[in-house]
């Protein structure tokens, strides 16, 4: 990994070199803490996520795409934002609105790949046939990819809790809920409970009857995931007004472009 940055490191902006290598060296330092307490998940988290640091480089080389430096460098911490300090460091629980912080961020990075997308494209004159499409048109596809991606995570999410027994979806904590199917009647009218004081749980484990209770009943779910697709929403909305803006008038909003990635 290293060979490859060092044989094309003229291609990076220094700026960037300093970030990825300041956070490789946190990534290490922790992956070095977690094999000393023997916590073989969060060292494959590390791995992984030095992996992934990698991601910005060879879309750079392989793929002839310039990520502008604000936009690798946005990259490079919300890996780490989101790997180390989120699943290692527990900042998911520790910060309540972290996950949602990382998840308006996805929404603004998402829209502004797929605002490049079409705008390579719409940049480019082919020899037989021009065509230019509407602002309006490039920024609505950006909003779309983004929340396509925000959705395919969703799937992801739920998938891993459903087969594999994670929690990604987290479950929240709540004191009023509506039913159709608390309806003793049969009827299609939700029923509402409002000011659920507590929930009492009652489990096997091992062959011995157990109870949990707690305050408030349990969502699981459902509503992060729908608190995700929201703020994935103002991220993509953003980006995406932004956009629009920048193809109107791209020397005044020239900002925008660190945040655009370009064909060489």
């Amino acid at each position: 990994m290293h060979k490859f940055i060092k044989k094309n490191i003229e291609y990076f902006d220094k700026k960037t070199l300093a970030v990825y290598f300041s956070l490789r060296l946190l990534v290490l330092l922790v992956m070095i803490i977690q094999i000393f307490h023997r916590n073989w998940e969060a060292v494959f988290v590390c791995l992984l996520t030095l992996f992934l640091f990698l991601v910005p480089f060879f879309i750079d080389k392989k793929l002839k795409i310039d990520l502008p430096t604000p936009l690798e460098i946005v990259i490079l911490l919300f890996i780490f934002a989101a790997e180390i300090l989120g699943e290692i460091q527990n900042f998911y629980g520790i910060f309540p609105y972290w996950d949602m912080l990382l998840h308006t961020l996805n929404g603004f990075l998402c829209g502004a790949i797929g605002f490049s997308l079409v705008d390579i494209l719409n940049e480019k004159k082919p020899k037989k046939k021009t065509f230019k499409l509407s602002p309006i048109y490039v920024a609505l596809v950006a909003f779309c990819f983004s929340m396509t991606i925000g959705v395919l995570w969703e799937f992801f999410e739920y998938g891993v809790d459903k087969f594999l027994k994670y929690d990604m979806q987290k479950d929240k904590i709540v004191n009023q809920i509506s039913s159709v199917t608390l309806n003793e009647s049969g009827e299609n009218i939700p029923v509402i409970i409002k000011n659920i004081e507590n929930t009492t749980i009652i489990y096997e484990e091992d062959g011995i009857k157990k109870e949990m209770r707690f305050d408030g009943y349990v969502d699981i779910g459902l509503n992060d995931t729908m608190e995700d697709l929201l703020v994935n929403f103002i991220g993509a909305i953003t980006f995406s007004i932004f956009g629009y803006l920048y193809i109107k008038n791209r020397e005044k909003y020239k900002l925008v472009e660190g945040f655009i990635p370009k064909t060489r």
